[in-house]
């Protein structure tokens, strides 16, 4: 009796186990049955982290080490032709200058037919040459340098009895090249010296385009394999960092900038050459806050700006930005600036569509310093290095 009283207890219990698992394995399927319901609009791929094989909390697999769908495994997600593919295609100075005369062949050629309308006449008398002496004023030339000017082909032209056209025109075009002195050095100063690089401060008022020019000029420096840092040091205007920043970005170098607005810029300055030094860039171009001439204070701490600078060493370039529309008013901005920061070159900007390429000679008769570079639009690349012949070919085209 005990005997089957055991056995009886056995099959019972495996029953109720039976029934358990039964019931546990039916469940099982139904919870399954819902997960793999579709709803409209659900992806049922593995999200991020959903890996089959791992544990959740395995390391976690940065972004660089994964592959991208189309790649073979084991490629890098990002690599350095990738990075330059993101970047700027900068055009080559040559081809870029080579438009750019174009440009301003069609842009300025008012005055070079003005010029030569005039001295094609069949007769050139006193009036004519007071004609041709207001079209040079009224091109920015300056008082002085036009009446120079005229009086030296006037002469020519009596002296040689010239009235062969093609003759005057060569006559006019020899005399507008000495005005504009094409024997000054216009080489940008942006090789390092020893362990620190070449330093590049970038000044002028409001509204001439400065910080665009500092992007251009960065531009222009990374097609010549130059590394460029830039500083950020316009630390009252806000979107001027981030401006800038976006200058650099698209040409692949740093932006040195202050974390708040309203800080030194002096300092801001300083940090940019530092790092630049310790980057072991070629060049470091410093952008400044725009200024009206007439402001003591903001000339003064202009003036703080390039000597805090100069503490690490000399500052290579001083590049004055000027609006070649403002004629007159411009020269006077540049010889305020003159007198606070020592320049050392002029940038004229808003060149084009204009018959104001005398300005060229009056600011440079003026500070006695060269023009460098020279904006001729709104283009990435519309900033080219001064070329006097080429200037004075394209006013006479």
């Amino acid at each position: 009796m005990d005997t089957l009283e055991l056995i009886v207890g056995a099959v019972v219990l495996l029953a109720v186990l039976a029934v358990g698992a039964f019931a546990t394995l039916l469940r099982r399927g139904r919870d399954a049955g819902r997960r793999t319901r579709r709803l409209p609009g659900t992806d049922l791929r593995p999200g991020v982290g959903d890996d089959a094989e791992e544990p959740r909390d395995s390391a976690t697999r940065t972004v660089t080490t994964l592959s991208p769908p189309d790649e073979p495994a084991g490629a890098t997600a990002t690599t350095a032709e990738e990075l330059q593919r993101r970047l700027d295609v900068v055009d080559p100075v040559a081809g870029r200058l080579a438009r750019l005369r174009d440009r301003l062949s069609r842009s300025n050629s008012a005055l070079g037919r003005g010029l030569l309308a005039l001295l094609s006449r069949d007769t050139i008398d006193e009036a004519t040459w007071e004609e041709v002496e207001d079209t040079l004023i009224m091109a920015d030339l300056g008082t002085g340098p036009a009446s120079e000017l005229v009086e030296r082909l006037r002469t020519r032209v009596a002296v040689l009895g010239e009235r062969d056209p093609a003759r005057v025109r060569a006559l006019l075009r020899e005399e507008l090249l000495v005005a504009i002195e094409p024997g000054m050095d216009r080489a940008l100063r942006t090789q390092r010296t020893g362990s620190r690089p070449a330093v590049v401060l970038v000044v002028g008022v409001n509204g001439t385009g400065k910080t665009t020019t500092v992007g251009k000029l960065a531009r222009v420096l990374v097609a010549q394999d130059k590394d460029v840092v830039l500083g950020a040091a316009d630390t009252f205007r806000a979107a001027a960092a981030e401006q800038l920043a976006t200058w650099g970005d698209r040409v692949g170098v740093p932006t040195i900038r202050s974390d708040r607005e309203g800080a030194d810029p002096a300092s801001v300055a300083f940090d940019a050459v530092r790092a630049g030094t310790e980057m072991e860039a070629d060049v470091v171009l410093v952008d400044t806050a725009g200024r009206l001439q007439n402001k003591a204070g903001l000339m003064d701490e202009l003036g703080k700006v390039k000597r805090v600078l100069e503490r690490g060493g000399p500052v290579d370039e001083v590049l004055l930005v000027l609006d070649a529309t403002t004629g007159q008013n411009g020269l006077r901005q540049a010889a305020v600036f003159a007198e606070v920061v020592a320049v050392t070159g002029i940038v004229l900007t808003k060149l084009d569509g204009t018959a104001k390429g005398g300005i060229v000679v009056a600011v440079q008769r003026q500070l006695g310093v060269p023009v460098k570079l020279v904006g001729l639009g709104e283009g990435p690349d519309d900033l080219a290095p001064f070329d006097p012949e080429a200037f004075v070919d394209a006013l006479l085209a």
